[in-house]
């Protein structure tokens, strides 16, 4: 059995950023919706809310991509 060392690697590097980066996002939602939340007194509630739901959209965009290169 011979091991391609090399895609190995590109794999796992693509995996690793692209986990970092939709962890980044929803983190982001997160915080969106919780700064939403504590400047509702405040004013500008809706830009964060908005940021938050635009984050976690591109988080189900990322999942449902995936899906489809799964099962494509």
């Amino acid at each position: 059995m011979n091991i391609d060392w090399a895609a190995l690697a590109s794999v796992f590097g693509v995996s690793l950023v692209i986990t970092v980066a939709l962890v980044g996002l929803f983190t982001l939602g997160v915080t969106g919706l919780a700064k939403q939340v504590s400047t509702t007194r405040g004013g500008g509630g809706a830009l964060a809310r908005t940021g938050a739901y635009a984050c976690f959209a591109l988080c189900a965009a990322a999942v449902a991509y995936g899906i489809y290169l799964i099962v494509a």
